[in-house]
């Protein structure tokens, strides 16, 4: 190849395609490929490229706190999470209905693995994904109400196509939460998906945001259209303590082997009732 067709590729930022040219010219020559198939083959090697840089850019916007795919997560230790359920929210029929989606269940069970795994797959299937733990967003909105930029906040919530807020009942959220989560929720209604996470049930919502009547206009619109997934079970970050503590042997409640029973010494000998060992050595002198 050329120096000038490389910088004309370059101009072009055509960087797959002059990547793989020098081979692909070749392998045409060889196989006598004509040019709508020389073509065709060029330019899907280009599609690749873009495709995994746009997976790599929409991943880093994404902002994902963990790197955790499906395929990772034990479906076998806890049972309550049903495997094709997972899945067929990860084919991400749900976000092209513009519907949502929420796991409710104690801490440790898998949620936070769940949704993130299931946004990095539909940002490989083409969609963009904006993960954010619910301290996070509320935090972001206050800061930037103080520096009047409530609008460019709300942009970034509202433009992604599956929005995941992530951690709902760790503890009680600040004053004007609701306020905050109201406005995201009753904006991306019926437009775009959210998905949530909640480590308390819904019906303590209302006491975790310090407002019962945005948590009910907030479940309202939120449950309307929305698959909810209960979860229970045991945590998974327990369960390496757990099998310790159930693989560490009893303490044994018989006679110490030091100290054998019958008055028997560790050598085998028995000793006898009588004087002690000084008492022995005292009229031998």
């Amino acid at each position: 190849m050329n120096a000038t067709l490389r910088e004309q590729l370059k101009e072009l930022r055509l960087s797959g395609l002059s990547q793989s040219l020098e081979v692909r010219l070749h392998e045409a020559k060889s196989s006598k490929l004509d040019h709508a198939e020389f073509l065709e083959m060029i330019l899907a090697d280009e599609l690749v490229v873009r495709r995994d840089r746009q997976i790599e850019r929409r991943t880093k916007t994404a902002a994902f706190r963990d790197q955790k795919s499906i395929d990772d997560f034990d479906f076998e230790f806890n049972t309550s999470v049903r495997r094709k359920q997972i899945y067929d929210l990860a084919a991400g029929d749900f976000v092209r209905k513009h519907h949502d989606a929420i796991l409710v269940g104690p801490p440790g069970v898998g949620k936070s693995h769940i949704v993130q795994s299931i946004g990095r797959q539909l940002i490989r299937d083409g969609f963009t994904v904006y993960y954010r733990s619910i301290f996070d967003c509320v935090r972001d909105f206050m800061h930037d109400e103080a520096f009047e930029g409530h609008d460019r906040i709300l942009n970034r919530y509202l433009k992604p196509d599956l929005l995941i807020l992530d951690d709902m009942g760790m503890k009680h959220l600040p004053k004007k939460s609701g306020e905050f989560l109201f406005e995201i929720i009753m904006r991306r209604h019926e437009l775009r998906s959210t998905m949530m996470t909640s480590n308390r049930p819904l019906e303590d919502w209302g006491k975790l945001i310090g407002d019962v009547p945005a948590a009910t206009a907030i479940l309202d619109r939120f449950l309307q259209d929305a698959e909810l997934i209960q979860i229970t079970g045991r945590s998974y970050r327990l369960r390496g303590r757990q099998a310790d503590k159930e693989s560490r042997p009893t303490e044994s409640t018989e006679s110490d082997p030091a100290e054998p029973a019958n008055g028997s010494s560790k050598t085998g000998q028995t000793r006898k009732p009588g004087r002690s060992t000084k008492a022995t050595k005292n009229t031998s002198k």
